[in-house]
């Protein structure tokens, strides 16, 4: 009897040995996902509002260029229209503010553009941010492994537990 024992007894604890090697030699369950973060950006409702103040801010870029084009032309129409009875100094004078009025209207627009994109910055990197750490909480939440992002191609997101391959592939190159 003491001998089953110790054969069941023995038994048992290969059968436990040979187990726990097998699911340590399991790999961990992957869990891949996808987001299209052009979609959610889309979708949030702060997106409308922040459109609708770029939208407002160009509309009175517009309209204060088109003063200065409304501006240019009566100048550059009564230019023309005297040319011919107007002393040498006055013309040269004349062309010279229409010059200057065409390198004001240039820079303006530059700087116009760059504050449209800087606003558009402004406004919707809080928004892409939001986006950004939604997806990480849900990958998180959800234990996925990796979250793809349709709308760029690239990663929105990866566990913290995923393994870091970079070490394993410098060395298979031979790099240090």
């Amino acid at each position: 009897m003491i001998m089953t024992k110790k054969i069941f007894f023995s038994l048992s604890l290969f059968i436990l040995l040979i187990s726990t090697a097998a699911f340590a030699q399991t790999p961990p369950q992957m869990s891949v996902a996808f987001v299209n973060t052009t979609e959610l950006l889309e979708a949030l409702p702060e997106k409308a509002q922040a459109t609708q103040q770029l939208l407002t801010l160009s509309e009175n870029y517009k309209n204060e260029l088109e003063l200065m084009q409304n501006e240019y032309n009566k100048k550059y129409s009564d230019y023309i229209t005297y040319q011919s009875s107007l002393a040498e100094n006055i013309k040269l004078r004349r062309m010279q503010e229409l010059t200057e009025l065409e390198n004001r209207m240039q820079q303006f627009m530059e700087l116009a553009q760059e504050d449209i994109e800087h606003q558009e910055k402004a406004l919707l990197e809080p928004l892409r941010q939001k986006i950004s750490d939604a997806v990480r909480a849900v990958g998180i939440e959800r234990n996925y492994t990796v979250i793809y992002d349709l709308a760029n191609p690239g990663i929105a997101f990866v566990s913290p537990s995923a393994v870091d391959a970079n070490p394993y592939v410098k060395q298979k190159l031979g790099i240090r």
